[in-house]
């Protein structure tokens, strides 16, 4: 017989065998990555005390590989958010699944991964230990040097030294090694970045590049959003293992408390419909509960139809002001829509949409729509074609009902906030295409196009005015002085009609001169022959 041997292995081991699926794919994917994750994990630690983030990313080459395209890399990543407790220090940036993202609002990091991963990935590739300096403002600065035991899933501590913090500085900064193709992934860090910073213009970002080349995106405004609300979740969101976690820490002694205290949207009223359609006794102990009444308990959740929609608190959207300036000062169009649609929810969690139309100005001419994406503020460049936008944007929309050619200078900016990001994947780049998602979005660019619409036909219109306007100050002059010719009398003064037509003498001009050089050009011509 054939023995099968069966092992278990921690949450560290499994990415470090498994870092593919959390976009550590290669070298130069890994370098982005890591970047991102840890610049959005600086934005939050900033916005959560609506503070405008200041973060300077500094990637330096330390030496050669055997790959010829690879080297060996130190990234700097400093920020002025709120810092770190020194006990948490450790645990947060070196025990995978650990962080302070798994409460009921919106984070940009989901999965407790980002940060940790990329130290992972640099341990992986260097076996070289990182650095995480930070402070809360306080007295002291802390420092650590530290590695992750992989089998262990927890923090191996070299060095741990305190620091007087005489400027009262506040923020994190991280500092680690790691093996990256910078050249395979340098025009997507720096469209992270320029993206980034559309979608959150009140941050300054400077990245300096291994050859001293900087790169910085000031910020256009010092409003920051309002911070997302931790909220309780709501009860259609609510499967039976959440169920079973919620009554096991539950402290209330009977059924109708635990549901008022520990969901939002559950009044007594409700609590009582929800228990008879379980079809338990209101006076139930929740920590006694058996199986099959949990599950009818979930089950009649599944089954009541009157819950509110689930409170928007705990979302933090750009806003209809912040994304237009963001759009106006990355790309400069002539023509921008902001669309901000009331809060929606899925299976039970809300989310907002946002949506921009821009057209004409600094953006390229190119065919089909420019997208944008984003998801809690966060730029998604990758699998493009499987996210539900392109989906919208590409079966959803016939943009030639809205005037828009095949080959124009339009991009759409798209954002999808939610304590719950429905993600395709691990690596965060394609959001699933959820029916009530794929609607609000579907809406609001309908919303968007239409004015987009109203602005090209103004255009269309206006130049086909020009085009008169042209004609009418080539020849009315002219009939106006042959007119006074064949009369023998003074040509009549045409200013006050010009005028009315809205031919000033600029224009005038202008055309006066072509007609002279169509003039001159057929009779040397003429002449010539």
């Amino acid at each position: 017989m054939v023995e099968v041997s069966f092992e278990q292995i921690s949450p560290a081991d499994f990415f470090y065998r498994n870092r593919d699926i959390a976009g550590f794919s290669n070298p130069s994917r890994s370098l982005y990555t890591s970047i991102r994750e840890l610049v959005e994990n600086s934005l939050d630690a900033a916005e959560i005390s609506k503070i405008p983030p200041n973060i300077i990313i500094q990637l330096s080459a330390e030496g050669q590989t055997e790959s010829e395209e690879n080297a060996v890399y130190k990234l700097t990543i400093e920020d002025n958010g709120i810092g770190v407790d020194p006990e948490y220090i450790p645990r947060a940036f070196a025990t995978v699944l650990f962080g302070s993202k798994y409460g009921y609002k919106q984070n940009r990091g989901t999965f407790g991964l980002g940060g940790t991963m990329a130290l992972l990935y640099g341990q992986i590739t260097t076996n070289k230990p990182a650095t995480v300096i930070s402070s809360r403002g306080g007295k002291e600065i802390h420092k650590f040097v530290l590695m992750i035991d992989i089998v262990k899933n927890e923090p191996r501590i070299f060095k741990h030294e305190v620091f007087k913090n005489e400027r009262k500085w506040r923020g994190t900064i991280i500092e680690f090694y790691l093996e990256a193709d910078y050249t395979g992934s340098k025009a997507k860090i720096i469209e992270y970045l320029k993206h980034t910073a559309l979608a959150n213009p009140h941050a300054s970002l400077l990245f300096i590049d291994p050859r001293g080349r900087m790169y910085f995106f000031p910020r256009a405004t010092d409003k920051v959003p309002e911070p997302p609300k931790e909220s309780l979740p709501h009860p259609v969101g609510v499967d039976v293992e959440a169920m079973n976690r919620l009554l096991a820490n539950s402290r209330q002694k009977d059924i109708i408390s635990f549901l008022v205290s520990n969901f939002q949207r559950v009044g007594e009223k409700t609590a009582r419909e929800l228990v008879q359609l379980a079809g338990l006794s209101e006076d139930a102990n929740p920590r006694k509960l058996t199986h099959e009444q949990v599950t009818a308990l979930v089950d009649a959740i599944k089954r009541y139809n009157k819950f509110r929609t689930p409170d928007p608190s705990s979302v933090s959207p750009i806003g209809e002001e912040l994304l237009k300036i963001g759009i106006q000062n990355m790309l400069k169009p002539d023509f921008v829509h902001v669309v901000q649609r009331p809060p929606s929810s899925y299976s039970g969690f809300p989310f907002v949409v946002e949506v921009g139309l821009a057209y004409g100005g600094e953006i390229p001419v190119a065919e089909g729509i420019q997208l944008y994406r984003f998801a809690n503020k966060i730029p998604l460049l990758y699998d493009e074609r499987t996210d539900v936008v392109w989906k919208v944007v590409n079966e959803r929309i016939d943009w030639s009902n809205y005037k828009v050619p095949k080959v124009a200078p339009v991009a759409l900016v798209t954002h999808i906030c939610s304590p719950k990001i429905p993600y395709k994947s691990v690596g965060k780049e394609a959001i699933a295409d959820r029916p009530e998602i794929e609607r609000e979005l579907v809406i609001a660019i309908r919303e968007a196009a239409r004015h987009l619409k109203l602005y090209l036909s103004k255009i269309e219109k206006k130049q086909t005015a020009v085009k008169k306007l042209n004609i009418y100050a080539k020849y009315l002059p002219m009939i106006a002085k042959y007119a006074g010719e064949l009369i023998d009398k003074k040509p009549p003064d045409i200013s006050k009609l010009l005028s009315r037509l809205g031919i000033d003498k600029e224009t005038l001009e202008e055309a006066q001169e072509k007609i002279m050089k169509e003039i001159e050009e057929r009779y040397l011509i003429s002449e010539g022959e």
